[in-house]
């Protein structure tokens, strides 16, 4: 009798047929499907061909061909397109059989599927993998969470396939309860807009402020990863500045257009950091600055009737009249890999930020360090400084913010000169880095003893007696005002959204 299969895997897109070819090089018997059973032929007859695989044609088959505790991951589309396959698989399977979502859902509905499959008998894991393409094939990054009794019966799997830090730990560990996996890919995503936007506004202000081509920024963002900022998404910059249009022989990057796309995580993770109440402004404004390049149009049209400066660094022209020119553009390469790095730094605390909050809110009881090792290899947020992180946390888990760490404090302390100074040239060549000016105000914000709420708060009780606390008073106690001697002493209620 033929061997039954160690895993199924549902969906056989991009992601998940390299996840299938990752699992059997690793010696697993893989069971897969596809809605499409043309791809299942196709597959098996292709990149599948002679390898330990079966081929289902048919839910009934694919469960049927699988060991129990049956074990089923899906590489499908987020939303009802997840619901819908697990009301197809649920009554084929038995209590105890494990069902995994590696997609892009909302952590909401996973953990609303984790509580309609326990009532059935069934684990559900919602498991976010990052890496792309090259990541499913050769090791991702990946974050379970869920029923924590599905773990025994997948982590041999999921840690074999997974990425392998330097260390050799797989970059795969299980992260807590209901939705905190796909949480935590989410946050992911966040950051990963975030330190896209911040590379691409350094790009600008190389190419638009100090005039540079493709082929002259190139060497920059490689030498670059040489040093602090190593990783995956600067190496992968100095690669596509390299790449030349067969066709035309210029830098494919200039023939690109200047729209970008986007898929909703980075969306989701700002709609969640107003929800919670935590400052992501530097995800936010990546968010923001995708909306702004689709108004491509738009912006084309503006060109002509909003003014601004026109001159470049160190040059004389246009309404900055050469700003900056006692500098030389070597010195400021210098000073802008300090700034990069910097906002680097705080974009990453605050997406621990909002990891922290949201597991005191849903009692995910998350492990920082574990999180941060995790994403050391195998995602697309890859980073040498990643390993810094992990060690800030397990030197003190309770860490309030990742800026408040030794390092990180000394790191921003030395970058102080050069960060503002590069947001200063920016101002005054009139390139946008909505980013890399959050990255500062958050800084700023964060290390300000008394912030203008204050008066905030008077101008809230002036037009809506919403009352206010005094620093003269203990916290808790609420004031309300007659400021115009006319009002009445009747307080609204004092909340928080």
């Amino acid at each position: 009798m033929e061997k039954l299969a160690d895993i199924g895997v549902v969906g056989l897109a991009v992601m998940g047929e390299n996840l299938v070819l990752n699992m059997e090089s690793k010696g697993f018997r893989v069971a897969c499907y596809n809605r499409t059973v043309d791809k299942v032929d196709a597959f098996l007859a292709g990149r599948g061909q002679g390898k330990n695989l079966v081929g289902c044609r048919s839910l009934e088959e694919l469960v049927a061909s699988l060991e129990p505790p049956r074990r089923i991951m899906f590489m499908v589309r987020a939303g009802a397109a997840v619901d819908q396959l697990i009301d197809s698989l649920a009554p084929l399977l038995e209590p105890g059989d494990i069902l995994v979502d590696g997609g892009n859902s909302s952590y909401h509905d996973t953990t609303r599927r984790c509580a309609d499959l326990e009532k059935k008998g069934l684990l559900y894991v919602g498991a976010g993998v990052s890496g792309g393409e090259e990541g499913a094939l050769h090791g991702p990054s990946i974050m379970p969470g869920g029923n924590a009794a599905a773990w025994p019966a997948l982590q041999p799997i999921l840690q074999a396939i997974a990425a392998k830090a330097a260390d050799g730990a797989p970059c795969c560990e299980w992260l807590g309860p209901d939705g905190s996996g796909h949480f935590v890919k989410m946050v992911h995503n966040g950051i990963e807009y975030g330190d896209m936007q911040l590379i691409c506004e350094a790009y600008q202000l190389l190419s638009q402020g100090l005039g540079m081509a493709a082929e002259e920024i190139q060497p920059i963002f490689a030498d670059w990863n040489t040093r602090e900022l190593d990783s995956y998404l600067i190496q992968i910059t100095a690669d596509i500045l390299g790449h030349m249009d067969a066709e035309t022989g210029k830098p494919t990057v200039d023939l690109i257009l200047d729209t970008a796309g986007q898929k909703g995580t980075g969306k989701w993770t700002s709609q969640v950091g107003l929800d919670l109440g935590v400052a992501i402004p530097q995800i936010a404004e990546a968010v923001f600055a995708r909306c702004l390049s689709a108004v491509k149009d738009e912006r084309v049209a503006a060109k002509s009737y909003l003014l601004g400066p026109e001159g470049t660094f160190g040059k004389e022209g246009g309404a900055n009249k050469g700003v900056n020119a006692d500098k030389d553009a070597a010195s400021f390469v210098k000073q802008l890999e300090k700034a990069v790095y910097a906002a680097k730094i705080c974009s990453y605390a605050q997406g621990f930020q909002l990891l922290r909050t949201a597991s005191m809110e849903y009692g995910w009881n998350l492990h920082f360090g574990d999180i941060a090792r995790i994403w050391r290899e195998g995602c697309i947020i890859r980073a040498r400084f990643l390993g810094t992180i992990t060690e800030a946390y397990e030197t003190d888990p309770e860490l309030a913010n990742l800026m408040l760490a030794p390092y990180f404090r000394e790191v921003l302390a030395g970058a102080q000169a050069a960060w503002r100074s590069v947001l200063s040239t920016a101002i005054g060549l009139g390139v946008p880095v909505p980013v890399l000016a959050a990255s500062l105000s958050y800084y700023d914000g964060y290390r300000c003893e008394r912030l203008p709420a204050n008066l905030l708060q008077a101008q809230r009780d002036y037009f809506g007696a919403h009352t206010y606390e005094r620093i003269d008073r203990p916290r808790g106690e609420f004031f309300h005002t007659n400021w115009t001697g006319t009002g009445g002493s009747t307080a609204s209620s004092t909340y928080s959204v």
